[in-house]
């Protein structure tokens, strides 16, 4: 994950909200005061993290996710081709 200086990313703002976007990479921006230093993420990613966060937060849905894994895991899963329509 890269880091810049605040001063740097306030100058280049623009390219840099591209290269996040384009290259689903955070970015870190420092700043003199280190509990000022932020994340800069796609919305792409903050959605995916939000709804990876939700299910981890539905114990219905985070199980069934924990036996699906261990299926696969245990050679329990089937190869299904996708039917188009």
């Amino acid at each position: 994950m890269e880091a810049i200086a605040y001063s740097h990313f306030r100058n280049h703002l623009k390219d840099y909200m591209k290269k996040v976007n384009d290259e689903f990479e955070p970015l870190i921006v420092v700043n003199k005061n280190p509990e000022e230093d932020i994340v800069v993420i796609s919305k792409s990613e903050w959605n995916s993290i939000q709804e990876t966060l939700a299910v981890a937060n539905n114990a219905y849905l985070s199980d069934k996710v924990l036996r699906g894994m261990a299926e696969v895991k245990a050679g329990k899963s089937q190869k299904r081709d996708l039917i188009e329509d």
